[in-house]
């Protein structure tokens, strides 16, 4: 029975170490988030814009 636990034992350190480690946000998942952050602002401006545009024409 303990030849058995062992394996186990190790098998869920490891897991909790590959878990914990994925948790920190690193430097490119961030430049990552700011990109998305960037594009999503520039998608709201220009339909903004499109907007704006279409009300003029439609005056």
């Amino acid at each position: 029975m303990k030849s058995f636990i062992t394996p186990i034992t190790i098998l869920l350190a490891l897991s909790l170490t590959m878990m914990f480690s994925a948790c920190e946000k690193g430097p490119a998942e961030k430049a990552g988030e700011h990109i998305d952050q960037a594009v999503e602002k520039t998608s709201d401006t220009v339909k903004d814009a499109k907007r704006k545009v279409e009300e003029g024409l439609r005056n």
